[in-house]
């Protein structure tokens, strides 16, 4: 994996946009479908097959509707065997191992399990190709008749990976008509820039600590490590996730597209409400627009709007991962934003910015710590320690993670909140045109400290292509 980011980095990417950039206007979606298909093919040459299979299927099933426009019952057809089709790809290649094992552990059965290897960001590809087909439902957009722009729509590298999940009407008119100035490319780097920093140099470094953690025997883990622990997984998750998307709002800006945002500083929330606002902005948007409201949204009864809160949360955790923890983790969430729309909300906002953005914080970090528990025994024993039950305060590993990740702890701590943007608007205020002669070189540090770091750390995790 780290091979195949150094080669798109300093090999592919370039090369990608310097004919990119040469083509004329005509060839430039194919060019893009081109670079995507070989780009995605470098790390899964057998997996290729099955986005290429669901964005074909969501084209004719396009074409079809079009065509039988007035035919409801055509209409109808295609629109539930599309979606039946991505759902069925989701379930194939991402929960049958799961449905395999609860199967078996029910019923007491041998069913052999599947173990298929999940598809790079499948999670993200299947939403996308399944937003047009249902906007397409919904007259909400017009019918690509061009199989090279809808299949670069779909199979687009930038985003493709990880996200953000961008809907076709989003970038409809962008296929048709785009052009890169010099400030989208220059915003462009910047931003994949700071994307791949977050990626290699917080959430990597951060990530060992975390690790070396979890590593450890959680019935005699003293509380100040369990804190540790957690919170350095809390910004692991983050600036992966958050790094990988901003790479691709650089990536997208270089090629022309503007992709939506999708991180905001989460960790700055004063609600869980808030936060979710914020955390992975365009999967939330995604499942309100195409799940939430479709089932009723807020306006049909409380008890409905609770049950469609519910039943949405429980989808969210599973489009995370195949597993209970994920599900009773989107319960969790779903639980606190139903207690802070109808109970606790109305006193929230009374309280100091300070008690929210802690209340906030702690209940996200008991969120992790669900999300990272293989069952209940694991989360008791793990939220035990947080509390003390194990009798430790502090013990030698404590001393021995803040002696070696203190320098890390405390840039993850500063990047994750409002420190920067402050000190950014300040140089604003005063008129001093510090990053324009300053940015360049920041940037250039950050591209060769990460190539550095790339080379020579065996710890590389992936935790979003495990979506």
């Amino acid at each position: 994996m780290v091979f195949s980011s150094l080669t798109f980095l300093y090999f592919f990417l370039p090369i990608t946009l310097l004919v990119y950039y040469v083509s004329p206007k005509k060839v430039k979606n194919f060019i893009l479908l081109v670079s995507s298909l070989a780009f995605y093919a470098w790390g899964e040459p057998i997996y290729i097959l099955a986005m290429i299979f669901s964005a074909s299927v969501d084209y004719v099933a396009g074409r079809i509707m079009d065509i039988n426009d007035d035919n409801q019952k055509a209409r109808n057809i295609c629109l539930v065997f599309s979606v039946c089709m991505n759902i069925g790809l989701l379930a194939i290649f991402k929960y049958s191992s799961f449905f395999v094992e609860n199967i078996n552990s029910i019923f007491d059965t041998r069913i052999a399990n599947p173990n298929l290897p999940l598809p790079i960001g499948i999670s993200f590809y299947t939403f996308q190709s399944m937003s047009y087909i249902i906007d397409l439902y919904r007259r909400k957009v017009k019918v690509q008749k061009n199989l090279i722009d809808f299949m670069a729509y779909v199979t687009m590298f930038p985003q493709i990976i990880a996200g953000p999940i961008v809907t076709y009407n989003k970038l409809e008119e962008k296929l048709k008509n785009r052009k890169v100035t010099l400030d989208y490319l220059s915003d462009g780097v910047a931003q994949f820039v700071k994307g791949l920093g977050k990626k290699v140099l917080l959430a990597n470094n951060i990530g060992m600590m975390w690790e070396q953690v979890k590593s450890l025997n959680y019935s005699n883990m003293s509380a100040a490590t369990a804190w540790l622990g957690i919170i350095a997984f809390a910004f692991q998750i983050y600036f992966e996730f958050s790094g990988f998307s901003d790479m691709a709002l650089g990536l997208g800006k270089m090629l022309g597209f503007d992709f939506p945002k999708n991180f905001n500083l989460p960790y700055t929330a004063t609600s869980i409400t808030n936060f979710w606002k914020s955390w992975n902005i365009t999967l939330g948007a995604w499942f309100r627009k195409y799940l939430y409201i479709p089932l009723g949204g807020k306006h049909k009864g409380t008890l409905k709007t609770i049950r469609n809160i519910l039943i949405t949360w429980i989808v969210i955790g599973f489009w995370y991962g195949a597993g209970w923890n994920f599900a009773i983790w989107g319960l969790y969430f779903g639980v606190l934003i139903i207690l802070e729309k109808f109970v606790c909300g109305k006193y929230l906002e009374k309280l100091p910015k300070i008690i929210n953005k802690l209340y906030t914080f702690l209940l996200v970090l008991f969120g992790w710590v669900i999300f990272n528990s293989n069952s209940i025994f694991e989360f008791k024993k793990y939220i035990g320690a947080m509390f003390g039950f194990n009798g430790l305060l502090y013990d030698r590993t404590t001393v021995f993670l803040i002696v070696n990740y203190a320098f890390i702890f405390t840039i993850c701590v500063i990047c994750s909140g409002t420190v920067v943007s402050k000190i950014s608007n300040k140089l604003d205020e005063l008129k001093i045109d510090f990053r324009s002669i300053s940015a360049p070189i920041f940037q250039l540090g950050i591209m060769l400290l990460s190539t550095a770091y790339l080379v020579n750390q065996s710890y590389n995790p992936f935790l979003i292509f495990k979506l």
